[in-house]
């Protein structure tokens, strides 16, 4: 059988390793030069079943409407991408009901469950170079009322199997003493132990040399123009205007999905959401950090990858520009000196790595896998801010979806066809 996967990033090559498992004849296309080159590329670094809640929270409309139009806003609608954002927009906000979200929020957990598992039983033993680490994730907090609220939270999460220790601001800064500078301002902390974090495109990179050493092809800088289909099935593509014939296509070309599904005539609801981050070089601190962190009350992310930090933040819908803004940039800095303030008085931007990239997000913020109305057509997208997270598990899922016709998960829950039920 013959299967082309569209895309070179986490998704797409997680995918195309266990369909090669599986038997498969498999060639990745992917437009740029190598793997993990655009999404994939500067992500936060960390894989968490405890941050699996979708962005549409109940109340985040409030939150949209209260933040329209600040360059300082964790999530930052630009006037620009409403028009074409209209549709999605209501199935979004249409999700922000309580019970809709609890019953997202457990779709997400136990993928996320499942996927760190999978990194666990079938990528650990390759022994893959990413900087992983195996510390978990603390989140901080700077009121008691954050700290109940967020406790109260994890502890709708312990059914889905995600273990949470509530620590006081000392426990807090006795688990990762590079915070203690700012000890003082916090109310506490909840440590989530069984969280991995690691260099998301370090591990594009080593999955794809050991897929082409499996017999993967690989077909770099290359454009994909067209899903070609006979009476509701797949065909193959057209490929930097060549036909290459496929048994079956699976697109993990993230947020630019919909447009190639298009051309099947299959609508994929997910919209590109930009992410910026900054990777800062720590050999010259005095006290490094080592465990990754989510502040709560800034909605930051920082990460350690080795000798650098990896600081992500915020969100923004601007459609498909990927201009580097620098008001979005700065506050990543910004958000530095709130966390680590006396490390960040020595940094020095130009020695910094500084990013933005688009996460596919769908509406309801699960991830869209699985087949589609037309036959042999397949899809793996739409996790946002997770796809580090759900990668593993989400590209067993996919494959095995296609060789076994069966998952070890429920197909339905990450089904295209919910958004039309």
């Amino acid at each position: 059988m013959r299967i082309i996967v569209v895309g070179g990033g986490l998704l797409g090559l997680t995918t195309a390793y266990f369909l090669r498992r599986h038997g498969a004849e498999v060639e990745v296309i992917e437009r740029q030069a190598g793997a993990g080159l655009e999404t994939s590329f500067a992500n936060g670094g960390m894989l968490h079943a405890s941050q699996a809640n979708p962005w549409n929270e109940p109340g985040v409309l409030w939150q949209a409407l209260r933040m329209l139009g600040r360059e300082d806003a964790a999530l930052l609608i630009r006037p620009r991408a409403l028009p074409r954002m209209l549709a999605w927009s209501w199935t979004f906000f249409r999700n922000s009901t309580l019970p809709r979200y609890l019953a997202n929020v457990e779709k997400n957990a136990r993928l996320a469950d499942y996927s760190l598992t999978v990194l666990a039983e079938h990528f650990a033993p390759l022994a893959l170079p990413f900087e992983r680490a195996d510390r978990g994730t603390l989140k901080i907090y700077r009121s008691q009322e954050e700290l109940d609220t967020a406790s109260r939270f994890a502890e709708r999460c312990r059914a889905f199997d995600v273990r949470y220790n509530v620590m006081s601001a000392g426990e807090v800064t006795q688990l990762e003493p590079a915070l203690a500078p700012i000890a003082r301002e916090l109310s506490g902390g909840i440590h989530f132990p069984d969280d991995v974090s690691g260099d998301a495109q370090r591990f594009c990179r080593a999955l794809a040399e050991h897929c082409a050493a499996e017999g993967v092809d690989f077909r770099f800088e290359s454009q994909v123009q067209q899903v070609l289909t006979t009476d509701g099935a797949v065909t193959g593509l057209m490929v930097d205007g060549e036909v290459q014939r496929a048994d079956a296509v699976v697109l993990a070309a993230a947020s630019y999905t919909p447009i190639l599904a298009a051309s099947a005539g299959v609508r994929v609801p997910v919209q590109p959401v930009k992410g910026y981050s900054i990777t800062v070089p720590m050999a010259d601190w005095r006290v490094q950090p080592q465990v990754p962190v989510i502040d709560e009350h800034y909605h930051a992310a920082v990460c350690p990858l080795g000798q650098q930090l990896r600081v992500a933040g915020t969100a923004e819908f601007a459609g498909f520009d990927t201009t580097l803004t620098q008001s979005r940039i700065r506050n990543l800095y910004d958000l530095i000196a709130r966390i680590y303030p006396d490390e960040s008085r020595g940094i020095e931007r130009r020695a910094c790595a500084e990013w933005t990239g688009l996460r596919p997000m769908s509406p309801d913020g699960v991830g869209i896998m699985g087949r589609t109305a037309v036959r042999g057509l397949y899809l793996n997208t739409g996790h946002g801010h997770l796809g580090w997270t759900m990668a593993p598990g989400a590209g067993k899922l996919v494959a095995d979806d296609i060789i076994l016709n069966d998952t070890e998960l429920a197909r339905a829950d990450f089904a295209l066809a919910r958004f039309t039920t």
